[in-house]
């Protein structure tokens, strides 16, 4: 058999021809950059640097889903930061969408490929009927524009895949601490870029000139109603407080658990997950936010008494249960005194805040009238309407309307209420909150067994915080705002957290089956 003869000329020619079309392909980028930047036209160029980052992230995507994953929820956290200095642009916040829908391709790619096996809830029923109801009500008659149905849908039902990506993205106890390192080392830039902000004003973090639609969002102070002490409520990379701080309520959870988990396995780490433990609470103290302040100090005691709870008694393990809660109620109070002596007008407002509106004590107390009276009476509103049985439709009333309001220049509905469970009423009538209530019954109620399982193993902490954080999504939090569930960051960490819940006992299974094998060796 003859081979060609192989001509080192010819390839020189092709190395030639490579750099030749490299060096053309500069000299047009550096054109079209340098037409730009003498037109002055740097809005225009940014979303151009914008758009071919994006481009770039879907092929990686493709290429491998788990990689795709840790691009999805950094694009998700940091979304907001892009969008603020981009003036609110409506493609930037579609984004995550987009790669969304690319991710979910790649893993149902990878699902034939790699032959993985697909996740079947036990409340997929209850989710499937919710689903359905869901595609009912953007049909509704009494709704003003389709387009309100599409966006409430979206918001509801697209991250709900993440809970097959959680089931599927856990192989092994090594993938299970690179996910959640990732997550706290998130959480820890994120609360620390919040504490600084917190300290300095809203002119960090955000741009000289703020879009209308964000600027009040971003610019938001309040004053201690007694000694008139004045905070500012951050942001950090998000367009609005609440949203950071349902970030940290999430950061906060996760932190806990993994440090949990960590006192059982192996001390790699702790130090790290105990540092984002304090920064987080220091994060929550600052945030001028009520909610979080209170929520902040209720999940540490749910969190103490579970830990209790589930710790291995029998292996005397609950000796470490109790030297860790004590560490971390000091690692608390070191970050309280350190922020008194550094920052101490910024503690001190936001103390003289929460004391004079929180205490039974105070005068202009709002607790009662904020945790009780309030949500009740708002809740109750909901049934004053004329459709409070049918509903206006699926996004009528939830986040988002002001952009299709704005977009498709449609009318909003006359009815509105601040609570969750009355805007499900308004929505979708009282047939979608009773659905509500099956589906977060049955999906609490399939936690809570796996919590059960898992007690008195390594595994527990994280499987009680997943199962706490459930909790509170689908019930209070939910109860208190419908827009806690359509934040999409609760939304997609819900989703795809509750996937790692139902993966743990197989992690747990398989090192079980890994010491038994390792000891009958070794005998």
């Amino acid at each position: 058999m003859n081979l060609p003869a192989i001509n080192p000329s010819r390839l020189r020619l092709r190395g030639d021809h490579l750099t030749l079309v490299l060096l053309v392909f500069g000299i047009v980028v550096a054109y079209i950059l340098a037409k730009y930047i003498i037109n002055d036209q740097i809005h225009e160029l940014e979303f151009i640097v914008v758009g071919a980052a994006v481009c770039a992230l879907v092929v990686f995507i493709l290429n491998k889903w788990r990689t795709g994953l840790v691009i999805f929820l950094v694009w998700l956290l940091f979304e907001d930061l892009v969008r603020k200095y981009l003036g609110n642009n409506m493609a930037i916040y579609f984004g995550k969408d987009v790669l969304a829908a690319v991710f979910y391709l790649s893993f149902f790619m990878a699902i034939r490929k790699e032959k993985i096996r697909l996740f079947k809830p036990p409340f997929r029923i209850p989710l499937l009927l919710m689903i359905w109801f869901g595609v009912i009500q953007v049909f509704n008659p009494a709704s003003p524009s389709i387009f309100f149905g599409l966006m409430g849908f979206k918001l509801f039902f697209f991250y709900v895949p993440l809970v097959l990506v959680g089931y599927s993205l856990l192989n092994s106890e090594g993938e299970l601490r690179h996910f959640f390192f990732l997550n706290l080392t998130l959480v820890l830039i994120i609360g620390s870029l919040g504490i600084a902000q917190s300290i300095i004003g809203h002119t960090f973090l955000n741009p000289a000139v703020l879009q209308e639609d964000i600027r009040d969002m971003a610019t938001l102070y309040r004053a201690s109603p007694i000694t008139g002490l004045v905070s500012y409520r951050p942001t950090s990379v998000f367009v609005s407080t609440g949203r950071y701080v349902n970030f940290l309520i999430v950061g906060w959870q996760l932190a806990l658990g993994f440090t949990g988990y960590l006192l059982f396995r192996r001390r790699e780490g702790r130090i790290f997950a105990f540092i984002v433990v304090v920064v987080t609470a220091a994060a929550l103290i600052l945030t001028a936010s009520r909610g979080a302040f209170m929520w902040e100090f209720i999940n540490i005691l749910v969190f103490s008494i579970a830990f209790l709870w589930g710790a291995p008694w029998r292996t005397r393990e609950v000796v470490r249960v109790l030297r860790t809660i004590q560490r971390t109620g000091l690692g608390l109070i070191m970050a309280f005194v350190l922020l008194f002596f550094i920052f101490p007008d910024a503690l001190k407002s936001r103390l003289s805040l929460y004391s004079e509106t929180l205490s039974p004590n105070s005068p202009n107390s709002e607790l009662v009238h904020r945790a009780r009276d309030y949500p009740i009476a708002n809740f109750l509103i909901a049934f004053n309407d004329a459709r409070w049985a049918y509903g206006y439709g699926i996004g009528t009333s939830g986040l988002g309307t002001q952009y299709v309001i704005r977009l498709f220049h449609v009318r909003p509905i006359l009815s509105s209420v601040e609570s969750g469970f009355g805007a499900l009423i308004i929505e979708q009538g009282i047939v979608g909150l009773l659905l509500w209530f099956i589906m977060g019954g049955a999906i609490v109620f399939s936690a809570w067994r796996v919590v059960r399982q898992l007690r008195g193993s390594a595994w527990f902490p994280l499987a009680f915080v997943i199962f706490w954080f459930a909790f509170l999504l689908l019930f209070p939090l939910t109860f208190g705002g419908i827009v806690l569930y359509e934040d999409f960051v609760l939304n997609a960490y819900f989703w795809l957290l509750l996937g790692i819940l139902f993966r743990l006992p197989d992690l747990a299974l398989s090192e079980n089956f890994a010491v038994r094998l390792r000891d009958d060796l070794q005998g």
